[in-house]
């Protein structure tokens, strides 16, 4: 029996400044005793529980099943301890696999050398019962394998989510900087949208918040389009729990109403991506599209607002941010009564450029911006 089997404990990660409202989703999905810490959540499930959450998570983006805890004062440690688990239990010869470690002020100075010494061992183990070892695909493997290391302790998990699951798989056209599909729907939960009043993104680039958007109304599982799961690989996988727990949540699923939701953009590359998009998934396919400037919008006024406008990024002539962002805030005031905006500032700067009062501010990173998603409240 190894270590996630012994109290059916997991471990889920989650973008920095996201764990309060993980933590509420988890138990929400069934997950009891989460317990928050910085960029992931503890917690337990039994088995149906596990695959739901691998399966609906819009926040989390991988869930790490323990197999291996051990003392890691150098990297001999980490072969030692993964020399020693039984790996065929969890993926044959012919299946692939990929190792991905993270190293805090550890003795082990380099995730990447770390990696490399687990990898080897599970090729000896192979190679010693079989003569021969799988091979290493570090796109799309079979099973993923994490190592994590935090000072003289280190952990072996597998990923049950068979990897990052902000990877929805309905996004086949993009354009640049996209949001990432786990801060979008981070987006659309923090701002309450529930469907009571249409929602509204006059920026959408490749339309994820409005995916998103139609997702969460639609009940529409985030892990509907995915092909499988690393959960199919533990040893006391249960088919049959899972498709009871798929079937329950597909069943859920509702129609998107018309004219609920409403995407615009100036650039036509992302008007078409967006409608592309919105094809892959069921529902979205309602979400109306149009090309347009935001300037050139006439009101939307009692509605949601979402948006993730441009930061740095080179627009129209020599049109400047401050100029593009003082207009943004102008469009809000003038346009939009009785709604409230959710705006996504990667280039903090901006938040003062915009000449409105927030609601509130909160951290939200988005890849590698550290930005800020700011509420307007707009009488």
């Amino acid at each position: 029996m190894v270590n996630y089997q012994k109290k059916d404990a997991y471990f889920a990660q989650i973008a920095d400044g996201l764990e309060a409202a993980g933590v509420d989703e988890l138990v929400e999905l069934g997950a009891v005793n989460a317990r928050p810490i910085r960029r992931g959540i503890h917690f337990m499930a039994d088995r149906a529980t596990l695959y739901r959450i691998n399966y609906c998570t819009r926040l989390c983006t991988r869930v790490l099943a323990p197999i291996k805890s051990f003392v890691c004062p150098d990297a001999a440690a980490i072969y030692r301890a993964a020399r020693s688990i039984d790996w065929p239990r969890f993926f044959s010869l012919e299946q692939t696999f990929a190792v991905f470690t993270s190293t805090a002020g550890s003795t082990v100075p380099h995730s990447q050398f770390a990696g490399l010494k687990l990898k080897d061992a599970v090729a000896d183990h192979f190679r010693a019962g079989f003569g021969r070892r799988p091979n290493v695909d570090p796109r799309a493997p079979d099973l993923w394998i994490n190592l994590h290391v935090a000072k003289d302790r280190g952990t072996i998990s597998i990923d049950t989510s068979g990897g990052s699951l902000h990877r929805r798989g309905y996004r086949s056209r993009s354009v640049d900087a996209p949001m990432q599909e786990t801060v979008a729907a981070a987006m659309v939960r923090l701002s309450g949208w529930d469907g009571r009043v249409p929602l509204a993104d006059p920026m959408c680039g490749s339309g994820t918040l409005v995916i998103e958007a139609a997702m969460a109304y639609c009940r529409i599982p985030a892990g509907c389009l995915r092909s499988g799961f690393g959960f199919q690989h533990l040893p006391d996988y249960d088919s049959q729990v899972w498709k009871t727990v798929k079937d329950e949540v597909d069943n859920q699923i509702r129609k998107l109403p018309e004219r609920l939701i409403y995407a615009s953009d100036v650039n036509p590359q992302a008007v078409s991506a967006t409608r592309v998009n919105c094809k892959m998934v069921p529902n979205a396919r309602k979400v109306d599209v149009l090309r347009m400037d935001f300037t050139q919008i006439e009101q939307l006024e009692n509605r949601i607002i979402l948006c993730n406008p441009p930061y740095g990024i080179r627009m129209k002539g020599q049109e400047s941010l401050d100029s593009f962002y003082r207009q943004l805030g102008d469009f809000l005031k003038q346009r939009c009564k009785g709604s409230e905006a959710y705006i996504y500032f990667g280039n903090r700067e901006m938040i003062k450029r915009i000449g409105l009062k927030p609601s509130w501010k909160r951290p939200l990173r988005n890849g590698g911006l550290d930005g800020r998603l700011v509420k307007y409240t707009l009488y």
